[in-house]
C-alpha cells in the first residue's frame, strides 16, 4: 500500500509541535505569534512533502532491491529540483564534517587517556620501587634514530670543533 493513502489516518493531527513551526515561521519573517491556521496548514505542507520524497526515495530502493534508504535513493528523488538536491548534498556534506571532527575527538580523548595511564604506571614504579617477587618492568631503550636531533647541546662550527671546545 502507497504511504500517501495511508496518511489520512493523520488528518486533522499535527506531526511538528506548534513551537517548532512558529520559530520556523519567524525566523522566515512572520510574526513570533502566527495564527494557527497558518501552523496547520505549514504542518499539512511539510507533512506531505516529506511523505512524499520518502515515497519516492523508497520506491527507488525497493526498484534498487534494497529494503532500507540509502542517500542515493534520496538523490534520486530530488533530482528533479536542483535547490532541493543542494540542500540535501549540504546537508550530508556537513554530516560526514560532523563525524570526522567527533572521531578526532575520539582518538585525542583516548591517546590522552592512554597518556595518563602510563604516566600514573611509571609514577607507581618509580616511587612503589617496582614490583615485589617479580620481575621488573621492562625499561624502554631510546636509540639514536629515536633522538630526531636531540643531541643540540653541541653546537658545531666550521672546522669541526664544538663552540665550547675552541683552542
Amino acid at each position: 500500500m502507497e504511504p500517501r493513502a495511508r496518511a489520512g489516518k493523520n488528518v486533522g493531527k499535527m506531526n511538528f509541535s506548534h513551537t517548532e513551526l512558529s520559530q520556523l515561521l519567524y525566523g522566515h519573517g512572520d510574526v513570533r505569534m502566527p495564527l494557527p491556521d497558518t501552523v496547520r496548514l505549514l504542518d499539512e505542507i511539510l507533512t506531505e512533502f516529506i511523505q512524499g520524497v520518502s515515497f519516492e526515495a523508497a520506491r527507488a530502493a525497493q526498484h534498487a532491491g534494497r529494503q532500507k534508504v540509502k542517500f542515493e535513493d534520496l538523490e534520486f528523488a530530488m533530482r528533479r529540483n536542483p535547490w532541493y538536491m543542494g540542500k540535501i548534498q549540504e546537508m550530508f556534506e556537513k554530516k560526514k564534517e560532523i563525524e570526522a571532527a567527533r572521531k578526532g575527538f575520539n582518538i585525542e580523548d583516548q591517546l590522552m587517556k592512554d597518556a595518563d595511564k602510563e604516566e600514573k604506571a611509571a609514577e607507581k614504579e618509580r616511587v612503589g620501587g617496582g614490583r615485589r617477587g617479580r620481575k621488573p618492568a621492562a625499561q624502554m631503550q631510546i636509540g639514536e634514530e629515536d633522538l630526531e636531533d636531540g643531541d643540540d647541546d653541541l653546537d658545531m662550527d666550521m672546522d669541526g670543533m664544538g663552540a665550547d671546545k675552541k683552542t
